[in-house]
């Protein structure tokens, strides 16, 4: 089950956000952080989250198992400016290395594209690693590459890595 977080979730869920950030940065996911990941860095980055959640400025999704644990996430950072607010950002899609194989990526995409468009936004963006797992996904979901950064962030364990650059246009 897919559902979008509007407020600061309860104990449970924040201890699962977090762990599925762990996770993925333990994994070797380029999404933001290098190791050692603390756990200041993490109640930091997900306050953040929520703060913006709360403004509006973010979508954030999640993805439950069948005990209602959040194994996944993904979110949408939504463009502010004036000329730019049919636009958004997909970031941190994050799914738990114990859950990954089953679709949730895939699911967690689609749920995102149906967020923006129940927002009028019509051009999603995102870039990834160009060695990540996500490249194959991003296709199958009908992204265009747009291209190539070289080395434009680090891998968790501090290495330079490539950035690739996709979008998708919507209808609405």
């Amino acid at each position: 089950m897919i559902e979008r977080l509007f407020t600061l979730p309860g104990t449970s869920d924040v201890a699962a956000l977090h762990a599925l950030l762990r996770d993925a940065v333990e994994s070797n996911a380029s999404v933001g952080f290098t190791l050692p990941l603390t756990e200041a860095e993490i109640a930091s980055y997900w306050n953040g989250v929520f703060a913006a959640v709360t403004s509006g400025s973010r979508v954030l999704l999640v993805a439950r198992d069948e005990h209602a644990h959040i194994v996944g996430t993904v979110q949408l950072e939504l463009a502010q400016k004036s000329n730019a607010r049919l636009r958004c950002e997909v970031q941190k899609l994050l799914v738990l290395r114990s859950h990954r194989g089953r679709r949730l990526g895939f699911s967690l995409m689609q749920a995102a594209e149906q967020a923006a468009r129940s927002l009028h936004r019509t051009l999603l963006c995102l870039d990834t690693s160009a060695t990540g797992n996500a490249l194959t996904l991003y296709g199958h979901c009908g992204y265009t590459r747009a291209g190539i950064i070289p080395r434009y962030a680090t891998d968790p364990d501090g290495s330079l890595i490539d950035t690739v650059i996709y979008y998708k246009q919507l209808t609405p």
